[in-house]
């Protein structure tokens, strides 16, 4: 392995990927053995492994600087070719799923693997290549857009990353510039964003008919791998979100107030926890690094090996920068078997918050690689996925004060109360999608109107202080997840619940909890959700009555 800056890049040859395949399909046609026709299917593997390492090292370098003219040009390569490429894969599908070696495949290599197959196959179409590239080329246009948005603010050129830095600010003051500011950034771009969105819901719905699905949410719960629930039972959850938790974060917000001392919350308050403000990290990035590689030697074996390997080898880019892409993911390089951290630091506790989910990723990541077979059985499902990382959060607890020194227990307290406080905004965005493909042809204006309905609806406290762009329903702008990956979103509160449990074990038996935690990061992809909560002894959130007893000792603990 080198380190990242240095692996090398070179364009695809994309008749030759084509020919490998062409070669791969030949070979389990003509398989006279299971072991042939295993051969040959490794063979393909390998291809796919060589191209979707190209493609993610393009697209983290892409966003990495979102004005680099090369790899946005690489990007665009790769959105318009993998389409071409997935309908190359299609007929590897058929021949495994058609092949009398089927038994001995799903043997191998497990019966969520060919599920997996069975979802792809109905996905793929020659009809749709042209609006595959549309959707992705789009998904880029506004990426591009925010990452492109600045304004000057307190003596500097600010993105909308930047200024969340400020709107964390223990000045009221400056949280409202920095908030008027921030929102000012997104109204700018709304026409945009709006004119971006409306043709990515067309593309997404004209996709879904080609391919013969009532309309785009059966799609997309397929492309997201929701294989154990529909969307009318995932309402079995939303429902337990409006009736236990919304009612506590509405208390919880009324603390916030109190501590704050303000006569009424406003959205720029709602991420300062005290009148002091928040804990602040210790040091810069290279510090946290440093502090979190000393953690996960302490923390386990399995996690020190993990962190020495991202040290060495630089797999990160954490410091916010102009021209960058908001947020944070983490991604892997399967033909190096190495994780990636992106992150945009800005000196505030949702630093160490964001290091810590995607080491969770990463770490997974990195488990599933030496465990299973193959590339494909590492990448577990989302809702399994997004628990990886939140509970890494919570397993990092003990090291805290390496980063907040005597403000780690108040970081701890924070944040636990700010992981309740997220779960009903994770749910609006995921209402508002079903809605919005619902209703496809909504308009900007109606589109608004359905957000803020939703927002008081699970949000009954937020108010934005007058601001007449997000009090008309503009917020939900600045979720990227909805233009990139729909149907996400709410996975990260089903996972949210599943990391509390897995908290509520630490407490009580860290080395069972432990144990549990390592055999789901181990497990990857190899199986799906509700199989993946046995094993590891967690509730079904979409179950009547299950959220209020997972985050009974939560809310004792907050005394709410």
């Amino acid at each position: 392995m080198v380190k990242f800056v240095d692996i090398p890049y070179v364009r695809p040859d994309m008749d030759a990927v084509l020919d490998s395949v062409k070669a791969a399909i030949q070979g389990l046609k003509t398989a006279k053995t299971y072991a042939e026709f295993r051969s040959a299917y490794m063979d393909y593997v390998q291809t796919d492994v060589e191209l979707e390492t190209s493609k993610q090292l393009v697209y983290m370098r892409h966003t990495i600087n979102m004005l680099d003219e090369y790899y946005a040009a690489e990007n665009a390569f790769f959105n318009t070719q993998m389409p071409r490429y997935s309908i190359a894969e299609k007929e590897i599908r058929v021949v495994i799923l058609s092949s009398p070696f089927r038994k001995d495949f799903e043997e191998e290599f497990g019966s969520f693997l060919i599920q997996n197959i069975e979802a792809k196959l109905l996905l793929s179409s020659e009809a749709v290549v042209d609006d595959l590239v549309k959707e992705a080329d789009l998904a880029s246009l506004y990426s591009k857009t925010v990452a492109s948005a600045s304004v000057e603010f307190n003596g500097e050129i600010c993105s909308t990353s930047k200024l969340l830095k400020y709107m964390k600010s223990k000045d009221r003051g400056i949280r409202k510039g920095a908030f008027e500011a921030w929102a000012a950034l997104y109204e700018s771009i709304a026409p945009k964003i709006d004119e971006i969105y409306s043709e990515v819901v067309n593309t997404r719905i004209c996709m879904a008919k080609k391919l013969g699905f009532d309309g785009y949410t059966p799609m997309g719960y397929l492309k997201r791998r929701k294989f154990d629930y529909t969307p009318e039972q995932l309402e079995v959850f939303r429902k337990q979100v409006r009736e236990v938790i919304v009612p506590v974060c509405v208390k919880l917000a009324e603390r916030q107030r109190e501590r704050l001392g303000v006569e009424k919350l406003c959205f720029y308050d709602e991420s300062v926890f005290s009148l002091g403000g928040n804990p602040i990290p210790i040091g810069d990035s290279d510090h946290m690094v440093e502090k979190a590689q000393q953690m996960y030697r302490e923390l386990s074996p399995e996690t020190g090996e993990f962190f020495d390997f991202m040290v060495e080898n630089d797999l990160f880019d954490l410091v916010t920068k102009p021209g960058k892409r908001t947020g944070g993911y983490c991604r892997f390089l399967h033909a190096y078997h190495a994780p990636f951290i992106f992150a945009n630091f800005n000196g505030t506790d949702a630093d160490v918050s964001a290091f810590t989910h995607e080491a969770g990723h990463a770490f997974a990541f990195f488990t599933a690689s030496k465990f299973q077979k193959t590339p494909q059985l590492c990448d577990a499902v989302n809702e399994i996925g997004e628990m990886h990382s939140m509970s890494m959060e919570f397993w990092t607890f003990p090291w805290l004060e390496s980063f907040f020194g005597d403000k780690a227990e108040e970081y701890r307290k924070n944040h636990i109360a700010n992981a309740i406080m997220r779960i009903p905004y994770r749910v609006s965005i995921d209402e508002f999608q079903h809605r919005i493909y619902q209703n496809p042809d909504m308009t900007p204006m109606e589109r608004k109107a359905v957000w803020r309905e939703i927002e008081r609806t699970y949000m009954p406290w937020r108010t934005y202080d007058g601001n007449e762009f997000l009090e008309q329903g503009g917020y939900w702008m600045q979720n990227q997840h909805i233009f990139l990956y729909p149907f996400y979103f709410i996975d990260y509160a089903i996972a949210q619940l599943a990391a509390f449990e897995f908290y509520t074990q630490m407490r009580i038996d860290r080395k069972a909890a432990w144990e549990n935690y390592y055999k789901l990061c181990q497990a990857g992809g190899s199986a799906g959700y509700f199989q993946l909560l046995e094993r590891c002894n967690l509730h079904n959130v979409l179950q009547e009555g299950s959220v209020k007893k997972i985050l009974a000792p939560i809310f004792e603990e907050l005394g709410v």
